[in-house]
């Protein structure tokens, strides 16, 4: 797009901008912003990765990303926050993808609300990538406009920058994603909110609701709800070895249940 710049930040005024935008992003004071330019600005001296997206010389996204386990192979993607509706996300994901290909780096790993729909349409679909641990409550007690009033759980996504198809290169074809017979829904939308059912098939949908955001302030005991029946249910099934392979219909996890060996 004309005008846009995605660069690295290092200076600490650029780094003030970016707190400024992740508190209005996440609803809260810049002194409360989810990460400060203090911090920004030692993560970019260390060599870690630090960048913002502008458009006509205007900020309008940030992403944050340290080196992780394994040393020299990963990138521990902390923090990406843009203008919703304008590819930003997208450009500043792929940026990050080609500064860690430049570093030797295969793998980049994020943790995200499995309830948010638009997250997981954009890790799984757009992305490729995939969810690999479920985190309860995983940053504790949360306060901003985003997450207040629900428990921070979160899934570690992983994305595999050795695949050989490039993010976004592939059409999306999940909408029209044809599912084995036998699939059964482990957690069904039944007029908004979570019916749980069964998970003994060999490949299993997980619902998620329309937008737990609103959710959360329209009807808590909703979203709470969906909170435990995911929780439930994903948890159990990626602490049992199974793998999301999919995101169907752009409302469903599609969860592959590994086979019980025979003895």
């Amino acid at each position: 797009m004309t005008g846009r710049e995605l660069r690295e930040l290092h200076g600490i005024e650029e780094l003030d901008h970016v707190a400024q935008l992740f508190a209005g992003i996440w609803g809260t004071d810049v002194e409360r912003a989810p990460i400060s330019a203090e911090v920004m600005r030692a993560l970019a001296h260390a060599g870690n990765y630090v960048a913002g997206a502008y458009e006509d010389g205007r900020l309008v996204g940030g992403s944050v990303a340290f080196f992780g386990e394994p040393v020299g192979t990963s990138l521990h993607s902390h923090i990406t926050g843009a203008t919703i509706g304008r590819g930003i996300g997208l450009a500043l994901k792929l940026h990050q993808r080609h500064w860690a290909l430049a570093r030797g780096i295969k793998r980049i790993t994020w943790t995200y609300d499995p309830l948010i729909r638009r997250n997981a349409y954009f890790n799984l679909v757009k992305l490729g990538a995939r969810p690999e641990e479920y985190l309860t409550s995983f940053y504790g007690a949360m306060d901003d406009a985003i997450n207040g009033g629900d428990e921070s759980d979160r899934v570690l996504a992983a994305w595999d920058l050795t695949a050989p198809a490039a993010p976004c290169a592939v059409p999306d074809a999940t909408d029209a994603l044809e599912l084995p017979n036998g699939a059964v829904h482990g957690v069904r939308n039944r007029d908004g909110r979570p019916e749980v059912g069964p998970v003994d098939a060999g490949t299993v949908l997980i619902d998620l609701p329309d937008d737990i955001e609103a959710l959360r302030r329209t009807d808590p005991d909703a979203a709470r709800a969906w909170r435990l029946a995911v929780r439930r249910t994903l948890g159990q099934l990626l602490a049992g070895g199974a793998r999301v392979t999919g995101f169907h219909d752009r409302r469903s996890y599609v969860v592959h249940r590994i086979a019980n060996p025979v003895h």
